[in-house]
């Protein structure tokens, strides 16, 4: 029986984290709703992820360690002004 070689959650919660990231700079209040709104999907799919992992013999912890940084860097920016000033 084959088994799997990575974790969905991860691999979500890294293009949902990205995704957000790209997303955060754009003014007038559009990437502060778009970009926050996709850093907070992604920082749970990252925590789920985190959990799931360990029960996969540390498989995705990667990819969810690089999503939990996304995140943590969309609202570092949105904190400075990022999506609400133009």
């Amino acid at each position: 029986m084959q088994t799997k070689r990575s974790n969905p959650w991860a691999w979500w919660a890294f293009w949902v984290g990205l995704l957000g990231l790209i997303l955060m700079p754009i003014p007038l209040f559009i990437g502060l709703i778009l970009g926050g709104g996709l850093g907070a999907i992604a920082a749970i799919l990252a925590v789920i992820a985190l959990f799931k992992s360990r029960h996969a013999g540390g498989r995705g912890i990667a990819p969810a360690i690089l999503a939990a940084v996304f995140v943590l860097l969309t609202y570092g920016g949105i904190s400075i002004g990022g999506g609400v000033i133009w």
